[in-house]
């Protein structure tokens, strides 16, 4: 068992009831954030006005400039302070093309049809399968538990911004890429232009 078996197996819940549906716009810069790192739900502040999500209403979440859907999901929390959605269906390495969406602010009420030709677009989700995944590092130390030490301030301070993580189908490792921001990244010194 890893620390990732309880995540959400990227199934979605369109069937389900869409009244009552909400489009949430990213804040600035979080895109990024939320297409580097699994995340299992999105906090935001909570909305102004009469008009509020409840637990279990539909989302659909988008990013500005060109508008683009990002994910699904549904209002786990709404509170005073926040409002928390749990995703259902993550979109954020391929969005689909959002320009109908009428968004008048962060939180905006959505037509159940919209919401739901929303969904229809992003299809269903692609089947899951095992991957390699590796971030090897030569490392000068005293001892293992030094070397472990010193791997784990250097993943740290480096971070996926400098750090390229090696992935592969379980299988297939001679179809290893580099990824580097959670984009392919060439590792080759001699192909680089």
């Amino acid at each position: 068992m890893t620390a990732t078996d309880h995540r959400a197996s990227g199934t979605t819940d369109v069937d389900g009831p869409a009244e009552g549906a909400w489009a949430v716009l990213l804040p600035a810069g979080r895109y990024d954030a939320e297409r580097l790192v699994h995340h299992d739900t999105l906090e935001l502040p909570a909305p102004a006005g009469e008009s509020r999500p409840r637990p279990g209403d539909p989302v659909a979440v988008l990013v500005p400039e060109p508008p683009r859907l990002v994910a699904l999901g549904r209002v786990a929390r709404a509170g005073a302070d926040s409002l928390v959605v749990t995703y259902t269906r993550r979109a954020f390495d391929e969005p689909a093309p959002a320009e109908q969406v009428p968004v008048a602010g962060p939180v905006t009420p959505l037509d159940a049809g919209v919401y739901r030709e929303l969904a229809d677009r992003l299809g269903p989700p692609p089947l899951r399968r095992t991957w390699l995944v590796s971030l090897d590092l030569p490392i000068e130390a005293d001892s293992r538990a030094e070397a472990v030490r010193l791997f784990w301030s250097y993943v740290q301070e480096l971070g996926p911004a400098e750090l390229p993580a090696f992935v592969s189908p379980s299988g297939d490792e001679l179809a290893m890429q580099a990824f580097v921001l959670g984009a392919e990244a060439n590792q080759d010194p001699e192909e680089d232009d």
